[in-house]
């Protein structure tokens, strides 16, 4: 099999060599077979010959990223409209990919620099509906930080970027939080496109095997409908068919970390902070492309353009029925009442998938002297392995009418709104019977994570109360096609909230207190004149030695029951309208 698949690459190689050899256009990549991928300013300069010698190609600017520089979106037309708006009247299909989010892994720039150029030359056939859209570098700083050496375990190319942004972000985990320019205009650029499927190119890290390609999809269910279904039972199947033909046997992302791969593995769990999983959140299937990082860079490259070019053959063929499947769940999703959080995977179900790999062994280490692991490249098999890939959630919650949200927390309401959430203001003050929810119980990070203590494992208690709102607060009612989008970020206990994402912090910490010489006299009045809770004191202390035996304890429990107590903390400042 190995010998075989060697060479099935090479002819593929070869050929394509030689083809891309007969342009006006040749890239760097070409010219130095293989070896090189271009600079920043060589990357736009390309796009921008291209789009100045074709009229159905067009170079836009939107949005800045953290280095100072905008960004470009290449758009490919034959109708030369170039308005997304329109595209939707038009039920065209929407393809979109992004390219160098981690720009030490640049395969996906040369293979679009080369697909793109190819299409425009009549080397692609290329249907006349779809309309393409392509960012060429998305970490603009990252690629900007040119290095060799980054990037220990890849092979290839010589020079590089690096995976931190201009201010050392990792954008794969920026999509929910937005916490970067290049974040914002991200969100920007995806809700003017409203892509029905989404790409974004990587290299993989963790074991050796023989496939050139890996690829990690959206979970089926957890993007359920229309899409989830055309996913799973036609889209996925022909994606690895059709690899398998073009000479790249492609598996899922080997997600096999701690284990052996021949163990098998499961489905990378894409949340809403990767790319994958915050398109999926708006009804988009997407996917990120992992070429293998032991593989040469040109047979990288090559395998992430053939992966390419089948999208293109797809969409052409199925553009009708992704168009209605899109258009079907996002108007689906403005009516349905439950939506599922905490997606735990599901080990006793699974499928048994094809493998090529290589014998992995223990040796010596000649750096320590101690056992190290190895694959042995002259050892290949091939076999079938457990694939898990279904995630079941663990919790249910129903929307409600409408979230009000006070006007002060505006960075929330400005990233809700770049995400295209409809809401109105309120227009005068007013006191509505609302759902509130107060913090009982999170679990913090003890070191950053992408520039926040993140939490988790948060639970609430829950109350409904009268609640005075002002006018210019926000109401967003839940009739939207974004409401999974709102309910996966404005739910505290969803994995990817913004509470988790510490954007209501300050909510946690009390910002009056007492002394306690002061509120002795206080508190024993309080408690004459509430028996109930001089009685449920006493209890407590009965069954909790701690608080019997601590005076300071005994005053704060009292405090935390009294009207003295602040009403603001521990509760989470987003109410629920219920219907």
């Amino acid at each position: 099999m190995a010998k075989r698949l060697v060479f099935t690459l090479f002819l593929c190689l070869s050929f394509g060599f030689s083809l891309l050899a007969q342009t006006k256009y040749p890239t760097l990549f070409e010219q130095t077979e293989g070896k090189q991928t271009p600079l920043y300013h060589e990357v736009i300069s390309y796009f921008e010959q291209l789009s100045s010698d074709f009229e159905e190609v067009r170079m836009v600017e939107m949005g800045i990223s953290d280095a100072g520089l905008p960004f470009h979106v290449i758009l490919l037309d034959k109708a030369r409209t170039f308005d997304p708006k329109q595209w939707h009247e038009s039920n065209r299909p929407i393809l979109f990919i992004n390219n160098g989010i981690h720009p030490g892994e640049p395969d996906g720039i040369d293979a679009s620099m080369i697909l793109l150029r190819d299409i425009l030359e009549g080397k692609i056939p290329y249907p006349e509906e779809l309309a393409l859209a392509i960012i060429p570098v998305y970490n603009i700083g990252g690629h900007l930080n040119r290095n060799s050496y980054s990037r220990v375990n890849q092979n290839g190319p010589e020079e590089h970027g690096f995976r931190g942004n201009a201010r050392n972000y990792d954008l794969n985990r920026d999509f929910i939080k937005a916490d970067t320019r290049n974040g914002r205009s991200f969100q920007q650029i995806f809700q003017w496109l409203s892509p029905q499927v989404f790409v974004d190119t990587h290299v993989s890290n963790g074991a050796d095997y023989q496939h050139v390609m890996t690829l990690i999809s959206t979970e089926s269910n957890r993007l359920g409908g229309a899409m989830g279904s055309y996913l799973r039972q036609r889209l996925d199947p022909e994606l690895y068919k059709r690899m398998d033909a073009a000479g790249y046997p492609m598996i899922p992302y080997v997600n096999a970390y701690g284990g052996k791969p021949e163990d098998g593995w499961s489905q990378f769990k894409d949340l809403g902070r990767y790319s994958s999983g915050y398109a999926a959140l708006f009804g988009t299937v997407s996917f990120m492309p992992e070429t293998h990082m032991l593989k040469p860079y040109k047979d990288r490259v090559e395998s992430t353009y053939e992966l390419l070019k089948i999208f293109i053959q797809l969409m052409g063929e199925d553009g009708s029925t992704i168009v209605k499947a899109y258009q079907q769940d996002r108007a689906s999703i403005k009516s349905q009442e439950t939506f599922y959080f905490q997606h735990t995977l599901d080990r006793s179900n699974y499928r048994m998938i094809p493998f090529h790999g290589y014998r992995s062994a223990q040796k010596p280490s000649e750096v320590s002297g101690l056992p190290r692991l190895y694959y042995d490249r002259n050892q290949p098999f091939s076999t079938e392995v457990k694939f898990y890939e279904t995630y079941e959630a663990k919790l249910e919650i129903t929307k409600p009418q409408a979230y009000i949200i006070p006007q002060g927390w505006h960075h929330v309401i400005e990233n809700l709104k770049r995400n295209g959430v409809n809401m109105r203001i309120l227009e005068k003050d007013s006191t509505l019977e609302v759902s509130v929810y107060h913090i009982h119980d999170f679990q913090t990070a003890q070191r950053p994570f992408e520039g926040h203590y993140i939490h988790s494992n948060t639970t609430l208690t829950k109350s409904v109360a009268p609640m005075s709102f002002r006018a210019g607060d926000l109401i967003i009612p839940m009739n939207q096609e974004r409401n999974k989008f709102i309910m996966e970020v404005l739910e505290p206990e969803s994995e990817d909230s913004f509470f988790n994402w510490n954007f209501f912090d300050t909510i946690l910490q009390s910002k009056e207190g007492y002394s306690a010489y002061v509120f002795e006299d206080l508190a024993a009045e309080f408690l004459k004149e509430n028996p109930s809770i001089r009685k449920a004191l006493e209890e407590a202390k009965e069954t909790d030695e701690n608080l019997r035996n601590n005076a300071a304890a005994q005053l704060r429990w009292v405090y935390e029951r009294s009207p003295w107590k602040e009403k603001d903390h521990n509760r989470y400042p987003v109410y629920r309208l219920e219907k």
